[in-house]
């Protein structure tokens, strides 16, 4: 009995030592699995934050063919520069005709001809910017619902292609037809931000491509980053209200000398015409004009809020 008792305790110790031996090494292993995991996030950080610099070197300074399409014209750089040089000659001869000084209307020409049609394509371009970011989170939510309903991400992709409004329909086709040609999802992904170069953008292509590289619940990924942008829309909207008052405060002070300078000329034109007809006018007018520059440009930074 006795030896039955010590043979059953050294059975006893085998076993304890074996499952012991067992947790240990798949402790290890968990570790092991654990830092290998990180240090594979880490490596897609790094790349991703050096892929990121090389992009925005890129997508904040896009080319005139680039601005063009990110103003959804439908005209390549031959057909701009036509329009725009046919827009300088207008503006050159017309003031020409009017003032009948050469200086003047090189000036003119110049303003209509580089300055004037760049100006149209910023103010489409980012106006076409806004519509895509009021969009873009409904787009998100509809990339969330498909894939947690069981949708492979492409054929989500496709139906934002399809199925919302412009412009974020016309752009996601773009990334769609970027796949179809072989191109993988993350880098697809990454043509949108250069084709639509905002912040939102840029958190959407980092959220594909760790996902895609690391792994991780996508849907929820995407459904918190849908839920970050209505909150930063909110708070644009928020911010755009409270600086309205400071906003119409600047307008009316940058418009006062113009508009009393104006008064005062059609009631007594002889009070003010020195200014107009002597060279010591012109130098108060062109000192003037600078000072009200700079103040506007002060005000414009004041008001203007960053986020």
């Amino acid at each position: 009995m006795a030896n039955e008792k010590k043979t059953a305790a050294r059975l006893g110790q085998f076993a304890r030592a074996e499952a012991e031996g067992a947790a240990k090494i798949a402790s290890r292993n968990r570790v092991a699995d654990t830092v290998r995991r990180r240090k594979s996030l880490e490596t897609s950080l790094k790349e991703l934050e050096e892929r990121e610099k090389e992009r925005s070197r890129h997508a904040l300074r896009p080319n005139l063919r680039r601005r063009l399409e990110q103003a959804g014209l439908a005209m390549d750089e031959r057909r701009f520069v036509v329009l725009s040089t046919g827009a300088g000659s207008v503006a050159f001869v017309l003031t020409f005709l009017l003032s009948e000084s050469l200086l003047v209307s090189l000036g003119a020409a110049l303003a209509g001809g580089i300055g004037l049609p760049r100006l149209v394509v910023d103010i489409l371009r980012k106006r076409r910017q806004r519509k895509f970011i009021d969009e873009f989170p409904n787009a998100l939510d509809l990339i969330v619902r498909g894939v947690k309903s069981g949708l492979p991400l492409n054929d989500t992709l496709r139906m934002i292609a399809t199925e919302t409004t412009e412009p974020v329909r016309s752009e996601f086709r773009k990334v769609v037809e970027a796949i179809q040609l072989g191109i993988p999802v993350s880098e697809g992904v990454e043509r949108l931000y250069q084709s639509m170069p905002l912040s939102e953008t840029n958190f959407f292509a980092i959220v594909i491509s760790v996902q895609s590289q690391a792994g991780g619940n996508l849907s929820e990924a995407l459904s918190n980053l849908s839920r970050v942008l209505r909150d930063r829309k909110k708070m644009r909207a928020k911010i755009q209200a409270m600086s309205m008052e400071a906003k119409s405060s600047a307008s009316i002070i940058g418009c006062l000398p113009i508009v009393v300078g104006g008064l005062i000329y059609l009631m007594t034109p002889q009070y003010i015409s020195l200014l107009f007809t002597s060279s010591t006018g012109h130098l108060i007018l062109g000192g003037g004009a600078l000072w009200m520059s700079i103040g506007i440009l002060v005000m414009r930074q004041m008001i203007n809020f960053d986020f």
